[in-house]
């Protein structure tokens, strides 16, 4: 019960932070407006009102209503799959609570204002500019987790695997 509690408290959470902050960008910014929250940063960081249809970096655009159903297939996927989750996986856990946050908290955007609202705007001068929101890092954060813990479980499992063919191989000739 205590690992539902888990996945309910990080989803809730992600999504409150998302929308809060979406929220105070709407009334705050007109759409393409920016601020700098920190003028020695605005090279590299500002807060830009943006609205996305499509998927990351804008590709896409017309497909949004696919993005949606992808959203909500693979956050109901993630619900699954959570409770099959092994004792050990407490990290994977928490990425998923990230991502099933970040895909809801986008899916919101889709359904109340036709596009994902974006504010968080990146950028490397001549290299690239990105404009994204909290859930999209909640889902990229989630993603590092579930990879790292899989990696992490994946080696913890096979120092296993060797160190029982070690016993085995000792046991055999001794």
């Amino acid at each position: 019960m205590r690992r539902w509690i888990l996945l309910f408290v990080i989803v809730v959470s992600v999504l409150i932070a998302d929308q809060i902050t979406k929220q105070a960008v709407i009334d705050n910014l007109r759409l393409g407006e920016s601020r700098q929250p920190a003028p020695f940063l605005a090279p590299f960081f500002q807060i830009t009102r943006s609205e996305n249809t499509g998927a990351s970096f804008g590709f896409l655009p017309q497909a949004g209503d696919v993005f949606l159903i992808i959203a909500l297939i693979v956050s109901a996927a993630l619900v699954v799959f959570y409770g099959r989750l092994p004792v050990a996986a407490n990290v994977t856990r928490i990425g998923m609570g990230l991502v099933i946050g970040g895909a809801l908290g986008n899916a919101i955007d889709r359904l109340q204002h036709g596009a994902v609202v974006d504010f968080i705007h990146y950028q490397i001068p001549g290299v690239i500019s990105n404009v994204s929101n909290l859930a999209d890092h909640a889902i990229v954060l989630g993603v590092i987790l579930i990879f790292v813990d899989s990696w992490r479980l994946d080696r913890a499992n096979r120092q296993v695997t060797l160190d029982g063919e070690e016993s085995a191989t000792t046991d055999v000739s001794e």
